[in-house]
């Protein structure tokens, strides 16, 4: 059977049989040998962009001493210091009709564009395979329930089900998790032969906490059913605990940035191994001085591969802990400060992952460029306040506009109200929660 997802992959301009090889080769060589492949990929990429990239030279000449002669001297990334334009951070050689652009949820409160070259995305691709093939998942060919959510416009929806007929997934939409919804989604599982669960940490453990309620194992519906992949918020072990009870399979949790590449994937072991092949991953104190495995401390990584735009020692805004031991070539994450999100509980009933918010602020994202930072505070059933750093204040165009997108994604009647602020306070990771509710 052909792997349709592969193909349309192939179709548009993806070099997924070159990276798939490239990743064995990888993947094939020694501890010695792949130290030295890091060491000599992790060097070639910053001299790439910094002789190719003139604002990338500027911003690095302005931080440190020339001539950088040690990896320690080369300064420290942050989103906040790549939030221009898109055309201004491209690496010569590449414009935005050549690369894969995409931007960020802004699930971590920072709405960030970004751009990867075409060897770099598919680099990414054939990570996901792998790591994905290691749990008996061939992607593209196994059937995913995918809880995401999914854009209301005609086009962009029709557009998000065309990508989920390629890649042979059912879209759970996680706009509305109340119980009479969840009774439909249960009845899906019966008439599909899944193989995995994909989707937002909190909606899968409302759905497999809705299962528990109703004395269900999901497994023994569906009985194809392998394995469970939560991503994009923080997956903690009562969260674990909840879904292997209400699924009845075991969970395998992901650590991934989209402006980077899937960063660490969980074995069978439950160990969460570094995707060494792709990334140079640094943990180091406040003052950006690596710490010794074992001792937490921000997450600092490099792209190896993408040459179109700069992510040399890029700071994600994360705490993490390397572990002292390896698996082969792989070191392990050990412990991650990580994305969690609370869930919106709305006058009519219905319950709403955070991330549900991405496609309101979404509105805000696209309206210019103006907003630095955001998040939303649910203070009351109907009632959410935004708070936000930006080169201006939103006006009154842009408040409707949100307010009518809290209509079509959550439900009508809904409040809101906007504060702009020189600085919004972070959490111990660094982190803006994007979502925080006062509801108990």
């Amino acid at each position: 059977m052909m792997n349709i997802f592969l193909q349309t992959l192939r179709f548009k301009k993806f070099p997924i049989d070159e990276a798939i090889k490239r990743l064995r080769e990888v993947q094939s060589k020694s501890e010695q040998e792949f130290d030295e492949f890091q060491t000599s990929m992790r060097w070639e990429i910053f001299k790439h962009h910094y002789n190719n990239n003139k604002n990338y030279k500027a911003w690095v000449d302005s931080k440190s001493e020339a001539p950088i002669t040690s990896w320690e001297q080369i300064p420290v990334l942050t989103k906040k210091d790549l939030q221009k334009p898109v055309d201004e951070r491209l690496t010569a050689g590449y414009t935005a009709k050549d690369v894969y652009m995409h931007n960020t949820s802004g699930s971590t409160g920072t709405p960030f564009f970004f751009a990867k070259d075409r060897f770099c995305h598919a680099m990414t691709w054939a990570m996901i395979l792998d790591r994905n093939a290691r749990h008996g998942i061939i992607s593209g060919k196994s059937k995913q329930a995918r809880f995401y959510g999914i854009p209301l416009g005609f086009i962009k929806n029709k557009m998000e089900k065309i990508k989920d007929l390629i890649a042979n997934r059912v879209r759970f939409p996680i706009f509305d998790l109340s119980d009479a919804v969840l009774d439909k989604y249960f009845e899906v599982f019966k008439k599909h032969k899944f193989e995995y669960l994909n989707g937002y940490t909190s909606s899968l453990v409302l759905f497999a906490n809705y299962l528990i309620r109703r004395g269900i194992v999901l497994k023994d519906v569906c009985p194809t059913l392998k394995v469970t992949f939560p991503t994009s918020e923080m997956c903690t072990e009562d969260d674990r605990k909840v879904l292997e009870k209400g699924f009845g399979i075991p969970v395998a949790n992901e650590y991934g940035a989209a402006e980077l590449d899937l960063i660490a994937f969980e074995d069978k072991d439950f160990d969460w191994i570094l995707n060494e092949e792709n990334l140079y991953i640094e943990i180091v104190d406040d003052n950006n001085r690596p710490v010794p495995n074992g001792q937490e401390g921000k997450v600092i990584i490099t792209s190896l591969y993408n040459k179109a735009m700069p992510f040399v020692k890029y700071e994600l805004g994360d705490v993490g802990t390397i572990s002292t031991r390896k698996k082969g070539i792989y070191r392990i994450l050990q412990s991650l400060t990580g994305r969690t999100n609370d869930v919106a509980i709305l006058p009519g009933g219905k319950k709403s992952p955070g991330l549900t918010f991405y496609y309101i602020s979404k509105k805000l994202l696209e309206s210019g460029g103006f907003m630095k930072e955001f998040i939303i505070r649910q203070t009351s059933l109907s009632h959410f306040h935004y708070e936000y750093v930006a080169d201006r204040d939103i006006n009154d165009e842009e408040k409707a506009a949100v307010a009518k997108a809290m209509d079509t994604y959550l439900e009508p009647g809904l409040t809101c109200s906007f504060e702009r602020k020189e600085v919004i306070t972070r959490t111990k990771a660094g982190k803006l929660k994007h979502f925080q509710s006062a509801i108990k």
